[in-house]
Formats: C-alpha cells, sequence, structure tokens
C-alpha cells in the first residue's frame, strides 16, 4: 500500500478536481470513471495505520537544505497565493491554505482533499507560493510537498473567512474562538515526555479534508499519525464559532510496547504572573498564554493548579480514575492583566479536554519547563494512561476539545481568579492569597470553612475575607520549616460542600 501522493502539477490537481465536480461552480456529477476509483472512508486511514505500523518505522524526506537553510525572516516571505485556495471561489463556507517546508519545517507531508467520496491530491506549481526566489518556487513545485495546511472560515464576520485552525509540525495543531487570537496548542500523540532517554514526537504523515456540503457549518480532518513506536489514525470533526469545537476520535497501533504516552496533549508558555512573579525586570504585569491548569477529577471535584516557571524542571501526577475534563486554561481577560499592546495574552484561549467513555485509571500530569524567554513553549499538560500499549492490540479514545474562554464550572461554585504571594505583615512568615469570584451573593461568612492541608511543615493561620459582592479572599500563613517544596491543597467549603474549586499548589523555596 501507498501512502504517498504522485508528484502533479496544480494545473494536473485543477483538471481532475474539475472531473470530479463537473464544474467548480455546480452540483457534483460523478463519472463512470469515478465510480471505478476506491472511496474514502476512515477505514483507509485505519487500515493505512495498521500497515505502517506492521512494518519498521521509515522516517520521512528531509526537505532539502536550500529550504531547511532559510532563516526564520527569509521562511516568512514564502506565502501562499490566496488565488489558489481549495474551495475558495465556491459555496463551500470553508477555504484550505497550504504552508511550505523550509527552516524548522524539514520534513514535507501529503494532503488529499475529499470529492464526491474519492481523494484527490493536492499538488504544488511554481505559483502556488510567493517566494523571495524564484528557484525556491521550482523547487517546491519538484518537491510537490507541503509542511501543514489552515482552515479559513467567517469566524468573526460573514464578510470575511478567517484563519482559525492550523495543522503544522511534528503532531501539533492549534485552533481559535470568535474573537481570540492563537495561543497554545494541542497534539494528536505525546510520547516520553520529560523522560531521561528523551522525548519522541510522532509526526502527520498525511491529511485528509472532507468537503462538506454549501450549507454545512463543520468540516472533517482526517490524519495519519507515525512515529518510531507508534502509527495512528485519527478523525478531527471540525465546529468552529463561540467555542471552536473538535471531535476527535483516534486508534494507536503500537509497534513496541509504550509506558508513558500522552493522551489530550497540550503545550503552552508561562514566563511570569500571578505566584511566580517575574526574575528580570518587565513592565507588564504578566506573560503567558495559559495561567492554570484545571481539572474535574472522577468524583466530580473541580482542581485548579496555578503555573510556575520554575528554576528547575518539575513534573505533577495527579492521579485520577474516569476523568471528567482537564485543560490549560488562560484565566485572565482583561489587557491590565498584561499591559502587554502587542501580543494580546488576553485574548489567548484556553483549551479544555473532555473525555468520551472510560479512560480508566491513569493521571493528569504537568510538565512545567523553565524558560527565560516567551518564545519557548515550555508548560505541558496530558492524560497518562496507567495501562501500556502494547503490540497487536489497538488503543482506541475518544474526546472532545473545546478552545473557551475558561475552563466549565457548575452556576454558583466560585473559581480562582488570583493567586499571588508574599510575607505576612509585619512577620517573615510566608503566605498565599487566593481570590474567588462567582459565588452567590448571600453568604453567611460564620458558615463558612477552609480546609488547608500541607506536604511539609506546618500550616500556621488561615483567614476568609468578603472580596466584592459574590467573592472571597483567603490567607493561608505556613511555616515550610526548611523543606524546598512543599504541596499545599486549599478548598473553601459551606454546608460540607465545596464553595469553590480546590486549589493545589507546589511552592518551592524562593
Amino acid at each position: 500500500m501507498s501512502f504517498s501522493s504522485p508528484a502533479q502539477t496544480r494545473r494536473t490537481f485543477l483538471a481532475r478536481l474539475t472531473t470530479a465536480l463537473g464544474a467548480l461552480t455546480l452540483a457534483p456529477q460523478s463519472s463512470a470513471a469515478e465510480a471505478d476509483k476506491p472511496r474514502f472512508s476512515r477505514d483507509v486511514v485505519l487500515e493505512a495505520a495498521k500497515a505502517l505500523a506492521a512494518q519498521p518505522f521509515s522516517p520521512p524526506m528531509q526537505m532539502p537544505d536550500a529550504l531547511l537553510q532559510l532563516d526564520y525572516d527569509q521562511y516568512r516571505q514564502i506565502r501562499y497565493n490566496k488565488e489558489a485556495a481549495i474551495w475558495g471561489k465556491t459555496r463551500t463556507k470553508f477555504s484550505i491554505e497550504m504552508f511550505a517546508p523550509g527552516n524548522i519545517f524539514n520534513y514535507g507531508i501529503d494532503i488529499s482533499v475529499i470529492e464526491n467520496g474519492v481523494a484527490v491530491p493536492i499538488g504544488i506549481e511554481e505559483s502556488t507560493f510567493s517566494t523571495p526566489a524564484g528557484e525556491i518556487a521550482e523547487l517546491l513545485a519538484e518537491l510537490d510537498k507541503v509542511a501543514g495546511f489552515r482552515l479559513h472560515y467567517a469566524l468573526n464576520s460573514p464578510s470575511y473567512q478567517d484563519e482559525f485552525l492550523v495543522f503544522q509540525g511534528a503532531s501539533y495543531f492549534r485552533a481559535v474562538s470568535r474573537g481570540q487570537n492563537y495561543g497554545l496548542s494541542a497534539r494528536g500523540l505525546a510520547i516520553d515526555v520529560a523522560e531521561p532517554t528523551g522525548e519522541e514526537f510522532p509526526i502527520f504523515r498525511a491529511f485528509w479534508v472532507e468537503r462538506p456540503s454549501a450549507r454545512s457549518e463543520n468540516i472533517v480532518v482526517h490524519g495519519l499519525l507515525d512515529s518510531r513506536r507508534v502509527a495512528g489514525a485519527f478523525r478531527f470533526g471540525v465546529f468552529p464559532g463561540d467555542p471552536t469545537r473538535l471531535d476527535v476520535d483516534a486508534t494507536l497501533f503500537p509497534r513496541e510496547r509504550l509506558t508513558h504516552v500522552g493522551i489530550g496533549a497540550l503545550t503552552s508558555m508561562f514566563l511570569f504572573g500571578g505566584l511566580d512573579a517575574a526574575d528580570t525586570p518587565d513592565y507588564r504585569n504578566a506573560v503567558h498564554d495559559s495561567s492554570g491548569l484545571a481539572m474535574q477529577n472522577g468524583r466530580g471535584e473541580y482542581l485548579w493548579r496555578p503555573l510556575n516557571n520554575p528554576q528547575n524542571l518539575q513534573v505533577s501526577a495527579f492521579v485520577d480514575q474516569t476523568p471528567a475534563g482537564f485543560g490549560l486554561v488562560q484565566r485572565a481577560r482583561e489587557l491590565r492583566d498584561f499591559e502587554d499592546l502587542e501580543a494580546n495574552y488576553h485574548k489567548r484561549p484556553s483549551a479544555w479536554i473532555t473525555p468520551k467513555g472510560d479512560w480508566g485509571a491513569g493521571q493528569v500530569v504537568l510538565v512545567e519547563i523553565p524558560t527565560r524567554s516567551e518564545v519557548n513553549d515550555n508548560i505541558v499538560a496530558y492524560w497518562r494512561p496507567e495501562q501500556a500499549l502494547v503490540p497487536g492490540t489497538p488503543l482506541e479514545f475518544s474526546y472532545q476539545l473545546n478552545w473557551p474562554d475558561d475552563s466549565p464550572l457548575p452556576s454558583g461554585l466560585g473559581r480562582i481568579t488570583r493567586t499571588a504571594y508574599g510575607l505576612k505583615l509585619f512577620s517573615d512568615q510566608p503566605q498565599l492569597v487566593i481570590d474567588y469570584q462567582g459565588l452567590p451573593t448571600k453568604l453567611i461568612m460564620d458558615d463558612i470553612s477552609l480546609e488547608a492541608s500541607i506536604s511539609q511543615g506546618q500550616i500556621l493561620e488561615t483567614q476568609i475575607e468578603r472580596h466584592g459582592e459574590s467573592g472571597l479572599r483567603l490567607f493561608v500563613t505556613f511555616n515550610p520549616e526548611g523543606a524546598a517544596m512543599v504541596e499545599f491543597r486549599v478548598q473553601p467549603r459551606m454546608a460540607g460542600k465545596p464553595l469553590g474549586e480546590t486549589m493545589l499548589f507546589r511552592w518551592l523555596e524562593r
């Protein structure tokens, strides 16, 4: 079985596409020749992944040095010709644009569109990309490969198709909802994150994009994933909106035993903010794509873990059974929270994973990597199944991935809006401050209690104060007693029930 499309020019592609449709602006009409072509279905991708897994891994073809040696600015000058956008001049509400290989994108992939149930490969010719030099355009046409693609849809205005979803690089993809700017990314699969042996990065070798009907508000993307020890078939049901939603169905075929895989993997950036102040002077109040890890565990408890930019690599594992959801969240939503007029961090999306079915036993893993630059993604979160993947036993899983402004919470359950660290007034005792908002307005303060625990040292004092009509401020004063690292668990309660999210926090000696 072959998984790469034959080389063809853009002219050939358009000719085949026209044949498939009868005419781009007319209703599709199948021909007798098309009737003989294999019909595309998800089984095609499943069989391709299964066949790949039965063979030793073959690395993708590396791109020529002429492309890899392009610096960042030179690579950015390679721009897709919008006149060549797939479905760009049709009644279809979606269109596709391509990314060229080069710079850090060191291998090419194949993309096909599904027209009338038949897969039609997308080809590249010299006019597909605007390039800084003619020889680059010739080389791209000769290679007939792309580095990824982006989907466009009238997300914010009916008169303009916004770019809202990108697949580019390894198994990374990212999306935005209405009114948002790009921020954190998702991954098809993570393997051996933060392991001493090094991380393995799966790639998407090929994509198939189904053409939706003229009235359809959603689109389907299929991806063929491959890596040294596993192959996989992915189906993404894509629903742009407020929020944008992806329904993900995947099947993995291990080549070897895998004990550390990350499902629903999310990658983000946290430089400073909140509990973690800037290490060097900065005019901004905070710099991050995400401010915390939110979770709803299998027992129904809502958890919040503020992010850190630590001095050393930190890995946290939150053991669970049948998780209800988790995600990396950007909770600060005002310009004044950041005071960055260019990056607009307050418009970055959150990402929330809702598992479908029973994911069994495992743990939500949070990896925090030291960084001194906001251009480096240093936060990773994912679900790590307890059970290992073994050859001959496919792993099937499904989840919904939303790109909202915040994580979902029941009405009346307080969300943590701010966390801070300092010393108790007139003392040298360290103190945590936690602000909650979204609580019922009629609260009797005497009925509220605070459950607080510490892994080492001791809690010296807790205090609860009103914070506006629907908020509380909690103070936790503690003594680490010489410990370099302390784990906190703090939860406000009333009448025996949680009043707000449970805050989990790892304090590190400063």
